[in-house]
Formats: C-alpha cells, structure tokens, sequence
C-alpha cells in the first residue's frame, strides 16, 4: 500500500467531524481533520446547550455554551492523538485504494478513506440590502455579533430551533428582541418554542416577511410584510439576525448520491455511493439535525471507515477512482 499522510481524512470540525476524530483516533487510526475556520460548526451558535444526554443547563457544573463544548471535543479529539489542519480543501480525488485532498495553499493529503463532516452554510434571504449591511447590522450569527449590540432594538428571522436559540441568546443582551416568522407557527422543538413565547423580552410576530433592509452606513430599519393582509411597513432597528435554513456544503464530493435538497444519501453505517467516502452531521441527508445526532453519525462513520480501512489494506481490493 503506497505512503499516506493519514490513515482517515476528516473535511469538517463540527459535533459530527470532531466525534469521528475522537473515534477514529482510539481506533489506532491516523487522524487528520481539515477545518477552514474554527472547531465547533454550528455548534458555536448554540447559547446554551442544554439537550445534549447529561448536560442540564440548570446545574452551573454541567451546563456549558455551544463554545465550550466545541473546545472540550477538541482537546480530546487531540488528546486521542487526531491532528487537526486549519485549511480550505478545494479538491478531492480517487485514484486505486488512495484518496488525494488539495488544500487551497496547493498541499496534497493523501489518505485510505474520507469522512465528508462539512456542514451546511447559513441561507440567504436574498431582498435588498442583505449583501450590503453584511457585517453592519446584518448577522448571521448572534453569539459571534450580538454582543456589539447590547441594548439595542434587534431582530431575528426565522422559526426553526436555530432562531429561538439565536434570539434566546440576544435576550440575554437587549429587551427589544422581535423574531418575525413567515409563518403562523415555529417549526423548532416546542420547548425552545415555548421558551421564546414566554420571554418578556421577546416580540413574536407570526406571519410576517422582512422584505428589505434599510441604512446608509448600517442597518437602521427593515421593512416589514404581513403575509396575510400584504400589508408593508418600515420600523426601526439596529440589527437582524437570519436564521432561515441552511444550504448542505458539498462541493468536494459532487459525484456522491445526494436527495433532492442536495444532502448527501447513505447507508446506515454512514457509507457513501462512492466506496471509501463517509458522511455525517448536518450534510447528510437526516430528518433530524441535532448535535447529538450528528456526534452519534461521526461514530458511526469513523468505526465504518475504521472497518473499511482494515479491508483494502488487507486485500488490497481496488478501489474506484472519482
């Protein structure tokens, strides 16, 4: 079997990613996970993490942010000896049994098998001044940016876990939280929903559209769209917090079997259409995406390649290329 820089290449530092270090690397493997950006994934946006088996928020020696978390699975993905590299991928190749990733300073990483943990980037609400007020007023992340907006009158779009979490966490910094949802109802778990219902905080407006934004050199007011009446009205604001859903990142693997939103299909061992290729957490086709399951899908995954390793390297069985 020719040289290799790994055993398993991990693509992504999310609960998903860091659980398959964790487990590939007590399973004697050579770990080697590639990040863009920080460890943690959408696991950084939780303001506390409180759903997770024995992490009660209510107990002080339990309860910990989605930050912290990230950093505790980090250091003991490292302590299990996974080695982690701060780069983008751009490309990835099959050739035999050898898969080859190109990171964007030009650098091969040659390894047997691949974990695809890449998550899924934040969508777009794509109206008028979205693009324009990024990073002045307008955010996709309220524990990254919240904080420079203590006080202030903030808004936060969307109804799914993520946005209650999101404007949870900015009630914690302003009493002038208004969430507005296209629809008559959240789609998040009810206990986050009830959570945001009963905040004194928190403004809910149902069936409600942001239809622009508005500002010369930051955000200073939205318009609003009742989907109802059709009714628009501009009202005043600091910032807006989008939390409208997420688009699946697969771009290194276009040839693996994906379902019609683009996520990536498997089996029930985390196995692509593509022999050697595994997937888990947010990028993986799942009716659920949660932390745990996605840390559960990167056990899975790693013990799968782990087993699927020990066949090519003892067969030495021909691998297909991509």
């Amino acid at each position: 079997m020719p040289q290799t820089d790994a055993d398993l290449l991990i693509l992504g530092a999310g609960p998903a990613g860091l659980t398959a270090a964790q487990y590939g690397a007590r399973a004697n493997l050579r770990v080697l996970v590639v990040e863009e950006l920080a460890p943690g994934g959408q696991a950084l946006f939780i303001d506390t993490l409180e759903n997770y088996p024995g992490y009660l928020a209510s107990d002080p020696g339990t309860g910990k942010s989605g930050f912290e978390f990230a950093q505790n699975m980090h250091r003991q993905a490292t302590t299990f000896g996974a080695r982690f590299i701060t780069q983008t991928a751009q490309a990835l190749h099959k050739e035999g049994d050898i898969f080859t990733l190109t990171l964007e300073n030009g650098e091969p990483l040659r390894g047997l098998a691949v974990i695809v943990a890449t998550g899924a980037k934040h969508r777009l609400l794509d109206i008028s001044g979205e693009l324009e007020f990024a990073g002045k007023g307008v955010s996709y992340c309220a524990t990254c940016d919240g904080p420079f907006f203590k006080g202030k009158r903030l808004f936060v779009v969307g109804g799914g876990d993520m946005a209650c979490d999101e404007a949870q966490f900015l009630s914690h910094l302003s009493s002038q939280v208004v969430l507005v949802h296209r629809r008559d109802r959240f789609r998040a778990q009810k206990a986050l929903a009830e959570r945001v219902l009963h905040n004194p905080h928190i403004t809910v407006r149902f069936n409600t559209r942001l239809q622009e934004i508005r500002g010369e050199k930051k955000v200073s007011s939205l318009v609003l769209g009742n989907t109802l009446t059709g009714e628009s009205y501009e009202e005043a604001g600091d910032a807006v917090f989008i939390c409208v859903g997420t688009i699946p990142q697969t771009s290194l693997v276009p040839q693996v079997q994906k379902d019609e939103q683009g996520y990536i299909i498997t089996d029930q061992g985390m196995a692509t259409s593509i022999a050697g290729i595994f997937c888990a957490g947010d990028v993986r086709a799942c009716p659920f995406r949660q932390v745990v399951v996605a840390a559960g899908e990167g056990a899975v995954a790693a013990h799968s390649a782990a087993a699927y390793i020990d066949r090519i390297t003892e067969s030495g069985a021909a691998g297909e290329a991509l």
